[in-house]
């Protein structure tokens, strides 16, 4: 292309950055007219409504053409509705900190940079900070493609109020960060312990002879390899080695190249139906042979299709188990609402812990 030809390009490319521009700017507008209609309507009114988000990220993907693909399209998106949201009324989110965890990553995925994350100490903890209204929302992992389930998350949700409100699908890449000089210096390694878990046969492999430490958190991990001294590693995403300070001696150091997490977004509101959903129970039965089958039944003569269920111990006698249940649908579509009643009559136990959209991103 010659140089006049080049010239053109850019000048089209100004112009069109120009007109991206004001249409943003006519977008977050609008948004402030909904802010403003909403609270004349209601001074308490919900300003984030997750299935309107997914079904406009769903809509972005189905019409692009490229020649960007349909996840950036669908994440430039994102950030455009948190940049306007913000300017309705700015979110806080709760995630497992301190910062620079895989899960205030995620919570950046689904609510985009606009949101404000607050580390909490403890998943629990999440969950209080929304119980009590100090923030609207939490995000907490729930399970790892390679290491299953995170019980304790599963377990808070026995006892609190709070619903499901979306999920976040993460990809995982594991990174060793250290200050030493090579492998052959690395006497100790730092990391929560679904990370180790997720890296075993690498470290096996590598690193047999160092004592491998289980923290609180990845970037826990980090801060303790950024302080402690240069025969110590963590286990981390880039994240954590950015705020730390600490070298990347191996990338991607994780067993299973498709490494995803799971999270839940939390919150006190139930989600209206988006289309394309999920629904999350917690039930139980009689412990006699034939009791789950005969429970679950209705959901199999519905269609209804179950994409999880995980047993856990009641806390209220010994060999007591609660059921965790994941179907596909609302529980408003008129076909798993007639399936969840018949669930509802027979379970001993029947908490329905919240309907939400399919993740999209």
């Amino acid at each position: 292309m010659s140089n006049k030809g080049l010239h053109k390009v850019r000048e089209r490319i100004d112009a069109l950055d120009q007109e991206i521009q004001r249409l943003l700017n006519e977008r977050a507008q609008c948004a402030l007219e909904v802010a403003r209609v909403k609270l004349e309507q209601d001074p308490q009114a919900q300003f984030y409504r997750p299935e309107r988000e997914a079904q406009i990220l769903r809509t972005v993907k189905e019409r692009n053409r490229g020649p960007l693909g349909d996840e950036t399209m669908a994440r430039l998106f994102r950030e455009i509705m948190s940049a306007c949201l913000a300017l309705e009324h700015p979110l806080q989110v709760a995630y497992l900190g301190p910062e620079g965890t895989f899960t205030q990553a995620a919570a950046i995925k689904h609510f985009g940079h606009a949101v404000v994350t607050h580390p909490a100490g403890s998943i629990a903890e999440i969950f209080r900070e929304v119980e009590a209204g100090d923030c609207q929302y939490g995000v907490v992992p729930v399970e790892n493609s390679t290491e299953g389930v995170i019980t304790h998350t599963l377990d808070l949700f026995i006892h609190s109020p709070l619903k499901i409100c979306g999920e976040v699908m993460l990809r995982i890449h594991h990174n060793l960060l250290t200050h030493a000089p090579d492998l052959e210096a690395i006497t100790e390694v730092y990391s929560h312990q679904q990370s180790l878990g997720q890296c075993r046969a690498w470290l096996d492999r590598h690193l047999p002879r160092a004592e491998r430490i289980a923290v609180g958190s990845n970037a826990e991990a980090a801060r303790i390899a950024a302080s402690e001294g240069n025969d110590i590693a963590a286990i981390a995403g880039e994240t954590a080695a950015e705020i730390y300070g600490v070298p990347c001696l191996h990338s991607n150091i994780e067993d299973e190249p498709d490494n995803t997490t799971r999270f839940l977004v939390i919150g006190r509101e139930s989600v209206t139906p988006s289309g394309d959903d999920k629904t999350s129970l917690l039930l139980s039965t009689r412990n006699v042979a034939g009791a789950l089958h005969k429970l679950l039944s209705p959901l199999a003569e519905k269609g209804i299709s179950m994409t999880r269920i995980e047993s856990r111990p009641s806390r209220r006698d010994a060999w007591d188990y609660v059921f965790f249940v994941d179907i596909l649908g609302h529980a408003d579509d008129s076909r798993v609402a007639e399936a969840l009643e018949e669930l509802r009559s027979q379970a001993g136990m029947y908490k329905e812990l919240g309907s939400f959209p399919r993740a999209v991103l």
